[in-house]
């Protein structure tokens, strides 16, 4: 299944708690359709000591939000944007701003 984002884009939250934050996409869920962005989401985990945690306790981390809340933000404005795939020079397809026609790498 083809998405309009992927993993290292910069986005921007468009709905829920986080309104309005920017931030990078970390992993993108492509069966649940969901995405994990950097400094956004954050919830509270309870763990057990192990070895990465040896003290155990709460830590905060970044939750998956749903990919229709987020929207790509044009390379070159850095404002929101829609996307569109065209066929480049070298007859593969590549993701284009709609906004600024600037390709998105």
């Amino acid at each position: 299944m083809k998405l309009h984002i992927k993993k290292g884009d910069t986005v921007i939250v468009l709905a829920g708690d986080d309104k309005g934050k920017q931030g990078k996409i970390l992993e993108v869920i492509i069966d649940k359709q969901r995405a994990v962005v950097e400094g956004v989401n954050i919830v509270k985990k309870h763990t057990k000591p192990n070895a990465k945690h040896p003290q155990g306790g709460i830590i905060e981390m970044e939750a998956p939000i749903h990919i229709s809340n987020l929207q790509i933000l044009d390379p070159k404005t850095n404002v929101p944007t829609r996307i569109c795939r065209k066929v480049a020079e070298n007859g593969k397809l590549v993701r284009v701003a709609k906004k600024s026609g600037e390709e998105i790498k």
